[in-house]
């Protein structure tokens, strides 16, 4: 009976050990199945964030984004992929589902300042969130619409220079400079409308003036550009102002160097005695007698009053010295002395 029992004894604890080392074995295995779990779990989600959901590497940032007027979801994703706004079109459609606006995306420009997850991106177009903010563009006095066309082109996406320029020459110094406020999606007929309207309100205020002048409204929009371009001073550009409308009442050249600044680029310094006696150009105020046939920038609140408003002392000449002084003379003679006395010529 006693080794029965002993062998007994032997096989239960044999079980018990056998028992323990499955347990343990059971635990290990499994520790080890979660860690996988985890592991594939993790890099199918890493994966699908990184393939699907993450902004692309060169996400359009600060650019246009044009969801067109009744495009479906599925189309607007596969447009948003082709500008690299989402890694995937099918993506974009199933976000906008799952934020409950498959069929409610919003059209219109969109601008993100920095890269947008799918989400995001499907969040903002089902809400509208454009992200335009005005830009703001300083138009100097005296900047011409060739300038200005440069300018706005750098400034704005959906602004056209070469259209602009067609479209604002005609008007040369009837587009108001000063500082305007456009969305980023502004084109060039919206530039073009705000700044001659911004014009027409600004010259307005010059009305009863203009009229006591006896002046047309081109007449003195060229005479001050003129003047925007010739002194800085408003008391300056009155006298000049009055020396020059002066010379056009009696018939003589108005000899305004500043006006081949414009037609042909060379300042004051750089003329040529051919320069000086071309006929063929119409803004060579030494050959040609009269006003310029068009205005030679945009001027300014400013130079307009200096034009409607000048001081005729009687003087037919000034220069400007290196200080920009200017000086005023009634004579040829008197002002040779002073050219000689102040710029040593």
């Amino acid at each position: 009976m006693q080794p029965l029992l002993t062998s007994l004894t032997k096989i239960q604890a044999f079980t018990l050990r056998l028992g323990e080392r499955l347990a343990n074995d059971w635990r290990e295995h499994a520790n080890r199945r979660s860690l996988f779990i985890i592991a594939f779990l993790g890099a199918t989600l890493l994966a699908g964030y990184t393939f699907f959901i993450a902004p692309p590497a060169y996400f359009p940032t600060g650019k246009l984004i044009a969801v067109p007027e009744g495009a479906s979801a599925r189309s607007i994703g596969e447009l948003l992929k082709e500008q690299g706004v989402v890694r995937s079109g099918v993506a974009f459609s199933i976000a906008t589902t799952i934020l409950g606006a498959d069929r409610g995306v919003r059209a219109g420009d969109y601008v993100f300042k920095e890269p947008k997850d799918l989400f995001a991106v499907a969040r903002a177009i089902t809400t509208g969130a454009f992200g335009l903010e005005p830009v703001r563009i300083r138009i100097a006095e005296g900047a011409t619409t060739a300038e200005m066309a440069l300018l706005f082109d750098t400034q704005l996406e959906r602004f056209d220079a070469e259209a602009f320029k067609k479209l604002a020459q005609p008007h040369e110094g009837f587009l108001f400079p000063d500082t305007y406020f456009f969305l980023p999606n502004a084109n060039e007929t919206v530039v073009f409308d705000a700044l001659r309207q911004n014009f027409d309100s600004n010259i307005a205020t010059l009305a009863g003036d203009i009229e006591r002048s006896k002046r047309s409204l081109t007449e003195i929009v060229i005479m001050a550009s003129l003047l925007e371009e010739e002194a800085f001073d408003y008391q300056d550009r009155r006298r000049i102002a009055g020396v020059l409308w002066r010379r056009l009442d009696i018939n003589m050249p108005l000899q305004v160097d500043a006006a081949f600044l414009y037609s042909i680029g060379r300042t004051t310094f750089d003329l040529t005695t051919k320069d000086l006696t071309n006929k063929e150009d119409p803004y060579n105020t030494y050959a040609n007698k009269g006003l310029p046939p068009g205005a030679i920038g945009s001027p300014s609140l400013e130079a307009l009053k200096a034009a409607v408003n000048p001081i005729d002392e009687g003087y037919l000449f000034y220069l400007a010295d290196m200080n920009f002084d200017t000086h005023f003379s009634k004579t040829y003679e008197e002002h040779l002395r002073k050219k000689r006395l102040y710029l040593g010529t």
